[in-house]
């Protein structure tokens, strides 16, 4: 298997970002019963149905003797994607158990996988334990040509544990490495690391049955294709509150560190914004229920545990001991009672700025370009059911930028669709909408072959005017519609990398619909059931959106994307359906191209951005680091005297300042183990850094207005159907 599934089960990640320092203790290790409890057993047997033994799926596989031992090694990769807790002696052990995986799917007996699982337990505590205990040996001499081997993907499994311990040993020695060049002294970095490590430990330590499960079905659904999963319910409710972009709670983001649970952010507009008693940094150690239910010490729980507390219906009441941040822990806490409320979380909603670029001649006039900024196709699935008008839809919010624009009279408009990994397709379709008089959007076909076709229907447009998209390798799915359909169009550039090349559809099926339970018990499978194709036949699938005009590539195809899942559905397509053909751009493509190799090249940003990339990718083919102390050193100096000079240069030119610049030496710290306020500004000064690639989408954008504008013969044979100057539909 060329690329590991990440699913929403993938618990070393689990481990890795959300650390959940308990108190360690050896029953915590063995916290797996042996046998399914009947819900699984019954959720499993539903999957089954659906994946295996119907017309749901649009690919079914039958739980053969092949499949068996696709979820078998699946399985082990999803739970040890590094390859550093198992051994080859133990995959040989369970070896016996690879012909029937599938049967114990089917049958709902997943005891061989619960079995596993409380051994991968046992693995990471003694993995962990040993961890430690290198942390009081005498191995951080860093004089000689060692070097961390971190790249696994591809390794075989350790023969046995004395091969383990050898790449333990120097995925130790690299943790106190970048420890030591971030300037912490030794007694510091052994605290540091034995509070990370534990943390590790104790994380998995509190995994239970639940996930265990969730982690053995995700094995079998992975296997039938790269985008279904399980969603056990309480994964369920997660995945449906990021689509609708609302909860009901208290309007704060949390996160872990170390024991506790601390407030990441306050969500403005929430109750806890509202009551001004909450900053981030601080932390929650109890919580109650309405005015008077018993406070439970929430110190040491798993931070789902704790938000399930903390969450609940509007308009109920929630009480909350808190420690302010600046106080230590063992302070006496605040009691903070507030009245749950339906909160928007605005992070992932579309958002819009304008650039102002200048007049490419003397007396020219300057360009203004609009920019919206899409993270994702949301939509509140329930809110819209419900007729509610104040639903959260992502093409309400781009509809009424767009009338923003409008207002300031922009010349063009980029739509940023980097790294927009899709969402609802009832979304992109109507997003599309917004740019096209009716037509087309997607093809949709089913898995017994019928073909079906979603377009827009509402005649009239948002925006008439020039349009780019900007897309990039990690646009998938509904952004690949979206820019697949305004290129078939002509309605519009389409600027960046190729997209991920993700082209099927995948729907939501509640297992708890067909016993018609009134508590969910069983969970969600989000499974793919069509393939779309473009208005003008083309399939996305693997092959994803070829930009109009490329930018450098940041990830390559054979590191990430569609293309890398070894049972990815291939590339084909279908007949076109009739759509309007707004625009050709080929014969603008060779000077707008002429135009941006010009102005790139002495474009500081982004040829530093250009080069950053270049290093970026040479150091990911090496797949190690160095362990020699000098060399690394070196390095580091190399980058921080680069960003310096940059700086400087910055400066000189009237240039905007990178407010990352001092910030940027690796401090050896993972995100959870900074202080809240600290990263925060590190997280919103990434967002504020230089932008060259959007600056560009839009420069590119402004030459296609003047080129266009300025030559009637050329606007007519790239816009055929343009009605006036600056309309590129009509």
């Amino acid at each position: 298997m060329k690329a590991s599934r990440v699913v929403s089960g993938s618990l070393i990640a689990l481990a890795l970002a959300v650390p959940l320092a308990l108190m360690a203790r050896p029953d915590a290790i063995a916290n797996v019963p042996m046998t399914p409890n009947a819900d699984q057993v019954a959720a499993s047997k539903l999957v089954y149905g659906l994946l295996s033994d119907s017309r749901y799926a649009y690919r079914p596989r039958a739980l053969d003797a092949s499949l068996s031992g696709e979820i078998f090694d699946r399985y082990f990769e999803n739970l040890d994607a590094g390859k550093l807790f198992f051994t080859q002696q133990d995959i040989t052990r369970f070896e016996p158990l690879r012909a029937g995986m599938g049967a114990a799917v089917r049958d709902g007996d997943v005891a061989p996988a619960l079995e596993v699982f409380a051994l991968y337990k046992q693995r990471v505590n003694e993995r962990i334990t040993g961890a430690r205990e290198l942390l009081k040996q005498d191995i951080f001499d860093f004089s000689g040509s060692d070097r961390w081997e971190y790249d696994r993907e591809d390794a075989l499994w350790a023969a046995d544990s004395t091969e383990l311990d050898a790449l333990w040993r120097q995925s130790v020695r690299n943790d106190w490495l970048r420890l030591k060049l971030a300037g912490k002294a030794d007694d510091e970095i052994r605290k540091t690391l034995d509070r990370r490590y534990l943390n590790t430990a104790n994380t998995v330590a509190a995994l239970n049955d639940e996930d265990a499960f969730s982690s053995f079905l995700n094995a079998y659904t992975g296997s039938i294709d790269p985008h279904t999963d399980y969603f056990n319910p309480r994964a369920a409710r997660l995945f449906n509150q990021s689509m609708s972009l609302s909860l009901e709670g208290i309007g704060a983001q949390l996160q872990k560190q170390d024991d506790v649970v601390v407030i990441r952010e306050v969500i403005a507009g929430g109750p806890a914004a509202i009551s001004n008693r909450f900053k981030p940094g601080d932390r929650i150690v109890g919580v109650g229920q309405g005015t008077n239910g018993p406070m439970e010490d929430v110190i040491g729980w798993r931070i789902d545990d704790v938000v399930d507390k903390i969450k609940g219906p509007k308009d109920t009441q929630v009480r909350l001991d808190v420690i302010p941040a600046e106080a230590t822990l063992d302070s006496e806490p605040v009691r903070i009672t507030l009245t749950r409320a339906r909160v928007r979380l605005e992070e992932q909603a579309a958002k819009a700025e304008t650039l102002k670029l200048p007049a490419d001649t003397e007396g020219g006039r300057e360009k203004q370009i609009g920019v919206i900024k899409l993270p994702a196709f949301y939509q509140d699935f329930e809110g819209r059911r419900n007729r509610d008008g104040e639903y959260a839809s992502a093409t309400r919010d781009v509809a009424r930028l767009l009338e923003a624009f409008k207002t300031q009279k922009v010349d063009g408009v980029v739509l940023d669709l980097r790294n927009n990994g899709g969402g609802s397709l009832n979304e992109a379709v109507e997003l599309t909408g917004l740019f096209i008089d009716q037509g087309p959007v997607v093809q949709v076909r089913e898995s017994g072959g019928r073909v079906g076709v979603q377009g827009d229907r509402e005649p009239g447009v948002a925006w008439d005017g020039p349009l780019a998209v900007l897309i990039n390798r990690g646009s998938a799915s509904a952004s690949e519609i979206v820019a697949g359909a305004i290129q078939d169009y002509g309605r519009g550039l389409i600027i960046g990398e190729t997209t991920f090349g993700k082209g099927t559809v995948q729907n939501l099926v509640d297992l708890d619909r067909w016993p018609a339970n009134e508590t969910k018990r069983f969970g969600q499978v989000k499974l793919t059931i069509a393939q779309f194709f473009l208005p003008g036949g083309s399939s996305t699938q693997n092959k994803g959106v070829e930009p109009d005009i490329h930018f450098p590539v940041t990830v390559d195809a054979t590191e990430f994307g569609e293309s890398t899942y070894d049972n990815a559905l291939p590339w084909t397509r279908i007949a076109a359906v009739p759509h309007t053909q707004y625009g050709d751009f080929a014969p603008l493509l060779p000077r707008l191209e002429q135009l941006h190799d010009t102005r790139v090249a002495t474009d500081k940003e982004f040829v530093w951005w250009a080069e950053d990339i270049a290093e970026f990718r040479a150091e990911r083919e090496k797949k190690f680091v160095s362990l020699n102390e000098a060399e690394r050193r070196a390095e580091r100096d190399r980058q921080t005297e680069k960003r310096q000079v940059r700086q400087e240069e910055r400066r000189a030119l009237g240039l905007e300042l990178d407010p990352l610049a001092e910030d940027s030496d690796d401090d050896g710290l993972q995100a959870n183990e900074r202080a809240i306020a600290q990263q925060n500004r590190l997280e919103k000064a990434a967002e504020e850094r230089p932008d060259p690639l959007l600056r560009e989408s839009a420069a590119i954008l402004a030459d296609a207005v003047r080129l266009l504008n300025a030559d009637r013969d050329l606007s007519a044979t790239v816009l055929p159907v343009s009605t006036a100057p600056g309309r590129w539909a009509r």
